[in-house]
C-alpha cells in the first residue's frame, strides 16, 4: 500500500478493573507505527471496559466498521488482533468485511493481517478466554471452600472491607428476613406478606416494592427469601452457568446439574435458626405436593380472562378467593403488592352476567347496528379521502418511520442500544411504521360500501347465550368457540370502585369490526369505529 495512506486506530481495553490508561498507551503505540510507516491517521475510536468475547455493546468497534463500509480510510491500525476479538467467529467477520473494503489490518508488532494469522489468532484467543474460565471457576471454588461469599450483594448481608468475599450481617434486615419466615411458617402466603413489609414502609432489596416473587423466587435454583440457604448458614456455589448469547452478545444464564454444585458450612452467615427454616421448607415442599397431586387447582379459564382491569392503577384483576360458589376478583396490586388503594373484592359471576346482559342488549338492535355500519362507512371514506389529498406526505412518513424502524432494530442486534430503554424505543418505532403503513393502505383503499356481516349478530348472540347458560350452571366449563367469539369483540374491561355518587360502574371496550367481517382499521393510535359499551353493574 502506497505511503500516505489514511489510517485509522482501534484501541480497547477489557475491565473497569484495569488502567484507563491503556487506552491512550495503545493509541500512542499505534500512532508511532503510523509514522514510521508515513501513514497519515485521520480517525481514532476506542472502547473502554469492553470485553473482547464478543462485539456487542462496543460503540467505537461499530463505529469504525460504519465508516469503512463508505471507505474513510485505508488501513486500520491495532496494538494487537486481540484488540478487535478473541472469538474466532467474530474476528473473521471483522477481517472478512474490512477485506471487502478494501481495507488493511495492520498490527503493530507483526504486521499485516491476512487469513492464516487472523485464523491462528482467533483460535489461540478462544483458548485464551476458556482457560481464563476455567482459571477463575478454580478460583471462586476455593472463595467458598474458605467460608466466603463469591457472588454480589445479598439481602441481609454486606461486605467487610478490606476482606474480599466476606461478608457480615445486617441485623435491621436480618431482623426483617426472620419476621418473613415466621409469617410464612404461620400460615400467611408470600403476597400478604409483602403487602404487610409495604405497608410498613420497610425497603426491599431491590427496587420499590415488595413482591411475592421476592419471597418466593426460584425453587429450584434457591434463589428468593425464603428459599437462600446462606439463611441457613450455607453456601452454594455455581448452582448456574453464564453463556453469551452468539445472536445479541447478552449473558444468560443455565442451570447447571444438582451433582455439579459445591456446598459448604457458612454458620458465620445464619441468619434464620434451624428449626425455622427446616419448618418453612417443609411448608413448601407441602404445597408443591398438594399442587401436583391436584389438591391445589386453579380456577378454570373464564371468558375474560386477561381483559379485567382496575379502574384505580390499571393493573390487572385476579381471582382473589371464592366465597361459596361465588368466584371473587381483585387488583393485583393490591394483592401483590399493596401499592394500590383499591381493596375491593368484586364479584366475577356478576360482572360477566352484566356484560352478557347488555352486549345482548345491543346486538339484539338493529338500529344500533346499522347506524354503526353507517358511521363506519362514512368514516372510512372521509380518511380515505384525506389520506388521497396528502398522499405525497403520507408516502415519507411511511418511508421515514419504516427506516428509523430498521435503523434501531439494526443498532439493537449490533449492540448499540440495549436495555429496556431500548426495547421500548424499537417498539414504539415498530407500531409508529405500523400507523404509518395503515395510513398509506388508505391511499389506495376502495370506499366500497360495507355492509353487516349476515350471521355475525346472530352468532355473537348464541355464543353470549351459551356463555351465559354455562355461569347459571356453576360448573365452570365455558364453550372454547363461544369464548373466543365473544373476546373478537370485547377487548378490553375496566371495573370502577363504588363511591357515593354510584354503584360499581364496569366499563368496556371493544372493536365491532368483527360484525363485519373487517380486519380493525388502525390510523393515527386510535381504532376506526370502535364500539365503547359502559353496562354499570350494582351490586357486586
Amino acid at each position: 500500500m502506497p505511503q500516505g495512506c489514511r489510517a485509522a486506530v482501534y484501541a480497547r481495553y477489557s475491565t473497569e478493573l484495569q488502567d484507563e490508561r491503556s487506552i491512550d498507551d495503545q493509541l500512542a503505540l499505534c500512532r508511532d507505527y503510523a509514522d514510521r510507516n508515513q501513514l497519515i491517521v485521520v480517525a481514532t475510536f476506542e472502547d473502554r471496559a469492553k470485553t473482547s468475547a464478543s462485539i456487542f455493546g462496543r460503540d467505537g468497534l461499530a463505529r469504525m466498521m460504519e465508516q469503512a463500509k463508505t471507505r474513510r480510510f485505508d488501513v486500520l491500525i491495532v496494538e494487537a488482533l486481540d484488540r478487535l476479538s478473541r472469538d474466532q467467529e467474530d474476528l473473521a467477520h471483522i477481517h472478512k468485511r474490512l477485506s471487502f473494503a478494501r481495507i488493511e489490518i495492520r498490527t503493530v508488532h507483526e504486521g499485516i493481517a491476512d487469513s492464516v494469522s487472523v485464523g491462528l489468532r482467533g483460535l489461540m484467543g478462544t483458548m485464551f478466554l476458556d482457560a481464563l474460565k476455567a482459571k477463575t471457576k478454580r478460583g471462586l471454588a476455593g472463595v467458598i471452600r474458605d467460608g466466603r461469599h463469591a457472588g454480589g450483594q445479598t439481602y441481609g448481608y454486606r461486605p467487610v472491607p478490606g476482606e474480599p468475599g466476606k461478608r457480615e450481617i445486617i441485623p435491621h434486615e436480618a431482623e426483617t428476613i426472620c419476621e418473613i419466615f415466621s409469617a410464612y411458617v404461620s400460615g400467611k402466603s408470600p403476597r400478604t406478606i409483602a403487602g404487610e413489609l409495604n405497608d410498613r414502609g420497610i425497603s426491599p432489596p431491590r427496587g420499590r416494592r415488595w413482591n411475592a416473587s421476592t419471597l418466593n423466587g426460584n425453587p429450584t435454583r434457591g434463589y428468593g427469601i425464603l428459599r437462600n440457604p446462606m439463611y441457613d448458614g450455607r453456601l452454594v456455589w455455581n448452582r448456574v452457568t453464564m453463556v453469551r448469547d452468539p445472536d445479541t452478545g447478552r449473558r444468560v444464564n443455565r442451570e447447571n446439574p444438582i451433582e455439579n454444585r459445591q456446598e459448604v458450612e457458612a454458620e458465620h452467615l445464619r441468619i434464620v435458626p434451624r428449626e425455622l427454616f427446616e419448618e418453612a421448607f417443609a411448608r413448601y415442599l407441602k404445597q408443591s405436593a398438594a399442587a401436583s397431586s391436584g389438591g391445589l387447582t386453579k380456577a378454570p379459564p373464564r371468558p375474560f380472562s386477561g381483559l379485567i382491569r382496575c379502574a384505580c392503577c390499571g393493573s390487572g384483576m385476579s381471582i382473589h378467593d371464592r366465597y361459596g360458589a361465588a368466584i371473587r376478583i381483585r387488583c393485583s396490586a393490591a394483592t401483590e403488592s399493596g401499592s394500590c388503594g383499591n381493596k375491593a373484592r368484586y364479584r366475577l359471576d356478576k360482572i360477566e352476567e352484566a356484560i352478557f346482559e347488555r352486549l345482548r342488549a345491543q346486538l339484539d338492535r338493529p338500529e344500533y347496528l346499522n347506524e354503526f355500519v353507517r358511521s363506519y362507512a362514512e368514516e372510512r371514506r372521509r380518511l380515505a379521502n384525506a389520506a388521497r389529498q396528502d398522499r405525497a406526505k403520507i408516502e415519507r412518513a411511511a418511508a421515514d418511520t419504516q427506516a428509523r424502524y430498521m435503523r434501531l432494530v439494526e443498532m439493537m442486534a449490533r449492540g448499540l442500544i440495549e436495555g429496556q430503554e431500548a426495547d421500548a424505543q424499537v417498539l414504539n418505532a415498530k407500531r409508529a411504521a405500523a400507523l404509518a403503513r395503515a395510513e398509506l393502505d388508505l391511499v389506495h383503499a376502495d370506499t366500497n360500501v360495507v355492509e353487516l356481516h349476515p350471521q355475525a349478530a346472530a352468532a355473537y348472540t348464541r355464543a353470549i347465550a351459551d356463555l351465559s347458560s354455562a355461569l347459571k350452571r356453576g360448573d365452570g366449563r365455558f364453550d372454547a368457540a363461544a369464548v373466543e367469539a365473544l373476546r373478537r369483540v370485547v377487548t378490553e374491561i375496566t371495573v370502577h370502585p363504588k363511591d357515593e355518587s354510584r354503584d360499581v360502574l364496569v366499563e368496556v371496550r371493544g372493536n365491532m369490526e368483527s360484525l363485519l367481517g373487517l380486519d380493525q382499521q388502525v390510523v393515527g393510535g386510535p381504532m376506526v369505529a370502535r364500539g365503547g359499551l359502559e353496562p354499570p353493574t350494582p351490586r357486586l
